[in-house]
């Protein structure tokens, strides 16, 4: 019998005459077995793939079949963009059964919750962070409410789980089990990954011993779902398309030359920053193209209004971070062009992945490199990609704050907990078992929480540091930096960083937001409201980074290294990108080497190791050397900076056993800011937290293992 044959027969009826699909794509064909048993599963497909209908055509023939009650179906996703954008897909398919769908976010009105809880959907569209806030709300009965649970979907699973959202996803999921009263099936979405088995038993949480799972991925080469291969990533192969290296030297030359080609179609440019995306914006408008912008601090009416508009049009471009790399659908693309390069070969995928949909369309990419570094690091990843290489998905170690996190939400949800019952609450899952027992007697001895003759309740310091909206504040798992509305009269443009407000300037104070200039007119320091009216032209855009520093891994920057050594990206590139990196081997000829690492005086004299090692194992590295390393520094990805006077003697008495005394990071005053919820913490055990994170301990032993040549070197 055909996978098909196995749904539901009104659904497949739809499937063959609505949507005049003549058989199902492998993917879906090949989740219908697992999902229609109860399996846990992880779907992998390139973008673009079908696996919301992979996941659901049998989810939903399991309703019907099954006779679920609604909410029967939880639909998660990371943006509130990406579950606006599939409401309309999954109403059709729930409609086709005479069941209902609906959307609950930060953005539904209360009015909209009401008729959801009052006339409940059988599939709520929704957010780990709305879960959540549904189990500790006054206006929701949770244990009524969520009861019917027997499925949650989780789309764009990578995207949780490489940062805090996942260990907060993964306790959500436990606490939502709790409520269930049996084990909910758990399937997760996503592109690409170097680690597919590992992501599935991480999503499996504590059910990984119990349940069935099974990685589903018939799209993607054998070795895609293969073991983990050297560096912790799989072989996956690269996708085929059309991918060229160009190197343009500016903004403006990159805004001239997508003005010039590809004159007719409908392209998407990423830029890794949101004042890049507002510069290279506004220099295409003055260039006369049909110019979108999208990013995080636009306002949401303005970002909506851009991508339908974009979605819509033709001849037009719009210019986006990473907000667009996810499965939003902006209509079927023409071109994505690059502005240097993204951070992972796996963020790449999900970009080239967004071409090539229509029939007998290619996937293409085009590569535009600012200045050197960002031609040399475009160049390393492309090496990785055409290697077949993607990193793998991994948790950030030791989540000390999100144990404490879930603590208090728990003691919100439930009012009072028992100071012996509460880890039962995430059925046995690490970090939030009983091994946070040192957290919690933190929480309680800090006055987080009230200690009642063995029941436990919120206390007056956490109702001071998070109870502001209902306790909302806790929901979310990262600190935003603090931003300034901009308005126009009563319309919101976006939101600007407060430095461009408080800078000394002279003339007019000019902001750059939308990609249109604007003059400040009055600003309202207590409320945090700019107002502007527009300029001709001038401003600036300005957001500073917020949390632990990023940089590059370890096996991007060695790759990286071996294109300075000669090694050539299997792409096609311009005589401009051939005749740069012919510059830039020779400017670091000096500062790279075949056989190991360098430590060199370069062009600033300064004396520099050059580990090529990535940020993080440069900053392990940095704190295990000790004394030879400057302290004033922060390592970068390819170097550390030494103390005046290192010789080759002091080095290698120095660093003969530096491999079996790894150090980690040391953290500053502003990390630990940076890390929510760290102030419910011990001091100790939120650097410790926050040290893991920064240390790359296996990178930083590869790099001392090599040599080190001594070379005096002036460019």
């Amino acid at each position: 019998m055909a996978a098909a044959d196995l749904l539901h027969p009104v659904l497949l009826h739809h499937i063959v005459n609505s949507l005049q699909w003549p058989a199902l794509r492998p993917l879906q064909s090949g989740a219908v077995t697992p999902l229609l048993a109860g399996d846990d599963a992880l779907l992998l497909a390139p973008t673009a793939a079908g696996k919301t209908e992979a996941a659901l055509f049998p989810l939903l023939s399991r309703m019907a079949q099954e006779n679920w009650s609604g909410p029967g179906l939880l639909y998660l996703c990371p943006l509130k963009a990406l579950l606006n954008n599939l409401l309309p897909r999954v109403e059709q398919y729930t409609g086709w059964l005479g069941r209902r769908a609906a959307v609950w976010h930060g953005d539904v009105t209360a009015g909209q919750r009401r008729r959801i809880l009052r006339d409940r959907p059988d599939v709520l569209l929704t957010t780990p962070e709305s879960v959540e806030s549904m189990l500790v709300s006054r206006n929701v009965d949770h244990d009524e409410f969520l009861r019917s649970v027997r499925a949650v979907v989780i789309d764009e699973v990578h995207a949780f789980a490489g940062d805090d959202r996942g260990w907060h996803l993964l306790a959500v999921l436990e606490r939502l089990t709790r409520v269930a009263g049996r084990p909910v099936q758990r399937v997760g979405l996503s592109a690409t990954v170097g680690n597919p088995d590992e992501l599935l038993s991480w999503l499996q949480g504590s059910g990984r011993r119990e349940r069935p799972a099974r990685v589903v991925a018939p799209d993607l080469p054998a070795a895609a779902i293969a073991p983990a291969v050297s560096a912790g990533a799989a072989s996956v192969g690269p996708p085929p398309g059309k991918v060229e290296l160009d190197y343009v030297g500016s903004a403006d030359n990159a805004a001239r030359i997508i003005a010039a080609l590809h004159g007719g179609e409908k392209r998407l440019v990423f830029c890794d920053s949101r004042a890049l995306v507002e510069e290279l914006g506004q220099k295409l408008r003055l260039a006369g193209v049909t110019t979108y912008l999208s990013h995080a601090s636009l306002a949401l009416d303005d970002r909506r209004r851009a991508e339908q508009a974009f979605a819509e049009g033709r001849d037009c471009v719009i210019v986006s971070t990473s907000t667009l790399e996810l499965g939003i659908d902006v209509g079927d693309l023409d071109r994505v062009i690059q502005i240097n390069a993204p951070r992972t070969v796996a963020a790449f995928l999900q970009r080239i992945g967004r071409t090539g949909r229509r029939a007998g369309g290619t996937r293409n990419c085009l590569f535009l490199a600012l200045d050197t570094p960002g031609l040399v690091h475009a160049a390393g990843l492309l090496r990785l990609w055409g290697q077949g290489w993607v990193e793998d998905i991994v948790a950030p170690p030791e989540p000390r704050h999100i144990v404490a996190q879930q603590i208090l939400a728990l003691c919100l949800q439930r009012h009072r907990v028992g100071d012996r019952q509460w880890a039962q609450e995430w059925n046995g899952l690490a970090p939030f078992d009983t091994g946070a027992e040192v957290i919690l007697r933190h929480l309680v001895s800090e006055g987080y929480l009230d200690d009642d003759g063995g029941m436990l309740h919120i206390g007056p310091e956490a109702e001071l540091r998070f109870g502001r909206r209902h306790f909302m504040d806790m929901m979310a798992v990262f600190t935003a930096p603090p931003q300034f509305t901009v308005l126009l009269g009563r319309t919101e443009i976006g939101r600007t960083d407060p430095y461009l407000l408080t800078e000394r300037v002279i003339g007019p104070r000019l902001l750059l937001l939308g990609g249109r200039s604007w003059r400040v007119t009055h600003i309202d320091w207590r409320r945090r409201r700019c107002f502007v009216e527009p300029a001709e032209r001038g401003g600036r855009a300005l957001w500073l980074a917020g949390g632990a520093p990023q940089g590059l891994s370890y096996r991007l920057v060695q790759a990286m290294r071996e294109v300075l050594l000669g090694a050539v990206p299997p792409v096609q590139l311009t005589r401009r990108a051939t005749s740069r990196l012919a510059e830039a081997r020779d400017g670091a000829a000096g500062l790279v080497h075949p056989g190991g690492t360098v430590v060199a005086i370069d062009g600033h004299d300064e004396l520099r190791w050059w580990t090529w090692a990535g940020f993080r194992a440069n900053a392990t590295l940095a704190a295990t050397i000790g004394d030879l390393a400057d302290p004033t520094q922060r390592p970068d990805d390819t170097s550390i900076r030494l103390r005046d006077g290192v010789d080759r003697s002091g080095w290698l008495a120095a660093t003969s056993d530096a491999a079996d005394r790894i150090c980690l990071p040391e953290i500053d005053e502003k990390a630990l800011h940076g890390l929510k919820f760290s102030a419910a913490l011990p001091r100790r055990l939120a650097e410790a937290t926050l040290a893991a994170r920064l240390a790359d301990v296996p990178s930083a032993q590869a790099v001392l293992a090599e040599p080190v040549r001594f070379v005096h070197w002036h460019q």
